[in-house]
């Protein structure tokens, strides 16, 4: 145990943002060592409790209004009471390498309320609309705020990862965005929890879009893709209309996995992305030379029901590949 990690995890529980700042830079340290306190910070979070925070994804094309729905919505939150982190993923500066800013610069946040933290992090040239360090900076976040709301970049139809690092899904689409053969062919729509059309003030539009993803809903379910109902919801962050129905949603579905299903789907985002640190560090060949993916999944997931971080499995399991 590292009693400077504790100490920063104890002050990260209790919110407090510099401390919070902190500890995202430590979750974004690439270097070797950094990897190592990583693990130990983690380790130190669940020691120090905090809190139990809902993580939500927010996905979706790009254009569909997704920065200015996790502004509204944590506005409603913060309005409940519940204190709300944001990981805003922006795209990458293709001369920096630092993220954009351009989600951060939409939210219009109060930077004096200290219940409520915005972090934006580059993509890094990853795909799937996330940072390579996201699983690792909603984990910290967790451990400090009620709420974590995380927005990808704009996604298209096969970009899924947001999945593994979140509790629940809002896919954002914009009316006039594609009719149900579109929708259907889409990878992405196997994965929300919650459907939103943004934007509804564009009536007709709008009521097509809803359309649209009912049928397509139904046609996923009766392939079996499906397995539970999906609220479909519009917003206009213009008319300040159906963004108290989404929280409600988002809350619903939380309540509705119950203590284990929420405990095996972050066991599995656990997994995922392990698999996805040793893939980005050692390849495909470093994977084989580990027993192949089922062997990995199969001891990242032992490891993830003792409560291990991802990054911990992914430093313990890599070991005898460094060198």
């Amino acid at each position: 145990m590292d009693p400077s990690l504790d100490a920063l995890a104890a002050r990260v529980a209790t919110g407090e943002k510099r401390a919070v700042a902190r500890a995202l830079d430590l979750a974004e340290d690439r270097r070797a060592a950094g990897r190592a306190r990583l693990a130990a910070l983690l380790a130190a979070l669940a020691r120090a409790g905090g809190h139990d925070a809902h993580r939500v994804g927010i996905t979706g094309p790009p254009g569909a209004g997704k920065s200015t729905l996790v502004a509204a919505l944590a506005r409603v939150l913060r309005a409940r009471g519940s204190t709300v982190g944001v990981l805003a993923v922006d795209p990458s500066s293709v001369r920096s390498g630092g993220a954009l800013l351009g989600d951060r610069a939409r939210m219009g946040f109060d930077p004096g309320d200290d219940g409520l933290f915005v972090r934006s992090a580059a993509t890094g040239g990853e795909a799937g609309g996330l940072n390579f360090a996201a699983h690792a900076l909603v984990a910290v976040l967790a451990a400090a705020y009620d709420v974590v709301l995380v927005e990808t970049t704009g996604v298209g139809q096969t970009e899924t990862d947001v999945e593994r690092i979140v509790d629940t899904v809002a896919l954002v689409v914009q009316p006039g965005s594609g009719d149900t053969l579109q929708f259907l062919k889409a990878g992405v729509m196997e994965i929300p929890d919650v459907l939103v059309v943004n934007k509804a003030d564009e009536v007709a539009l709008a009521a097509r879009a809803e359309a649209d993803l009912r049928s397509a809903l139904g046609s996923l379910r009766g392939a079996g893709v499906a397995a539970h109902e999906v609220a479909v919801l519009l917003t206009s962050a213009r008319d300040r209309t159906g963004i108290e129905e989404v929280a409600d949603a988002l809350t619903a579905h939380r309540v509705a996995l119950g203590a284990e299903g929420l405990a095996a789907r972050r066991r599995e985002g656990t997994v995922a992305s392990t698999v996805a640190l040793l893939l980005r560090r050692h390849g495909e060949r470093g994977l084989e030379r580990l027993g192949g993916l089922a062997e990995v999944r199969a001891r990242a997931a032992d490891e993830a029901r003792r409560g291990l971080s991802d990054v911990a499995i992914a430093v313990d399991l890599g070991a005898p590949l460094e060198g």
